[in-house]
């Protein structure tokens, strides 16, 4: 009598969910980082340099009246959106290239996660650990907020504009780090990107200039005896009249340059937060470094218009285009692109089977 055929178990195949996948990545990159001492004595001493400069700043400024909580507020968005562009390229840029050096990256490769997965995990850490630096000066914001005297429609735009940026300069370190094959590399190379972004942009500007120049017709500007006469209290900038007599003068169309400021960060974070609109000769007590950064590129949109007050002899009153278009989207579009296209190479650089890998990269 033959024996009964036993049935062939066929086992089913392991299978990890996309968000398991980024989820575990995510997990295992903030374990590696919180365990570390040297990050909380780093969050310590940030927070202590911040709260000396923000606490300086309100003994300087509070005696001069309002306006002090708007300035100590985007100090500290300013100085995080400085420091974060120092400190988030050196979090991201060694999260590839490390495992790589360490031999723990074809041991990842080797699991059911996948480079997508392993790239959105690892972009998430870094995002998350940067925001340690906005995350531990809440005191501060809170504090700035109890004066009062803070534009608070401003307060959502600068903040998400902020964790926004952090988030692509994350990205953009990341994705350099999944190309380069060494640290050194990765973090070189993601500096200069961030670098091109922030100075770059500066520089481009400013030797653009002379391609803008243009000669222009003006005339002078004729005040009146009591404007001239009287003292600074009642002294009104737009009580002139222009001359009839007209001469040429060089000038420069700021207004088809200034999109190559587009890109740069704190013109981001600055441009994409609402200003408090102005009434003729009031001060402008709620602008603070960010606000002055946001006042100077309108007026650079504006161009020869809000540089020159007798243009072709006619009195320009109010020339900033407060209507302008922004330059943020455009900013962030740009630097979009940048990290997406980073991130996407990256990928494909970590799909495995590799094929031609460069000599002396590491395996395992």
């Amino acid at each position: 009598m033959s024996a009964p055929v036993r049935e062939r178990q066929v086992q089913p195949r392991a299978e990890l969910g996309y968000l398991s996948g980024i989820r575990t990545i995510f997990k295992l990159e903030i374990l590696q980082r919180v365990r570390s001492r040297g990050w909380y004595m780093f969050l310590a001493m940030w927070f202590t340099v911040i709260a000396l400069v923000v606490g300086l700043t309100a003994l300087n400024v509070g005696a001069q009246g309002r306006g002090t909580g708007q300035l100590m507020f985007e100090l500290v968005v300013a100085f995080v959106l400085f420091f974060g562009l120092l400190i988030a390229p050196a979090l991201s840029s060694n999260s590839i290239t490390g495992d790589r050096a360490n031999g723990t990256l074809a041991i990842l490769q080797n699991t059911l996660i996948t480079p997508g997965q392993l790239l959105l995990g690892k972009w998430l850490a870094a995002w998350v650990t940067s925001l340690g630096f906005l995350i531990v000066t809440i005191p501060l914001l809170l504090w700035a907020m109890t004066y009062g005297d803070i534009y608070f429609p401003a307060v959502p735009g600068l903040l998400g504009m902020l964790v926004l940026e952090l988030a692509i300069v994350c990205g953009i370190g990341v994705g350099v780090s999944a190309l380069a094959n060494r640290t050194l590399f990765a973090v070189l190379i993601s500096y200069l990107l961030v670098a091109m972004l922030g100075l770059g942009t500066l520089i481009a500007f400013g030797l653009s200039m002379e391609l803008v120049r243009v000669d222009v017709k003006a005339s002078n500007q004729e005040w009146s005896e009591e404007n001239m006469n009287g003292d600074d209290a009642i002294w009104d900038p737009n009580d002139y009249t222009c001359g009839t007599t007209l001469y040429t003068q060089p000038a420069y169309a700021t207004d088809r340059n200034t999109w190559l400021l587009a890109a740069n960060p704190f013109v981001v974070v600055a441009d994409a937060a609402p200003r408090p609109v102005l009434k003729p000769g009031q001060d402008a007590d709620l602008i603070g470094p960010m606000g002055g950064i946001s006042e100077m590129v309108r007026s650079s949109q504006a161009g020869i218009a809000n540089t020159i007050p007798c243009l072709n002899g006619i009195k320009n009153l109010d020339t900033l285009p407060e209507k302008s278009s922004p330059l943020w989207p455009l900013g962030i579009g740009l630097q979009g692109l940048l990290a997406a296209g980073l991130l996407v190479a990256g990928r494909a650089k970590l799909r495995t089977p590799a094929g031609r890998l460069a000599t002396g990269t590491r395996i395992a």
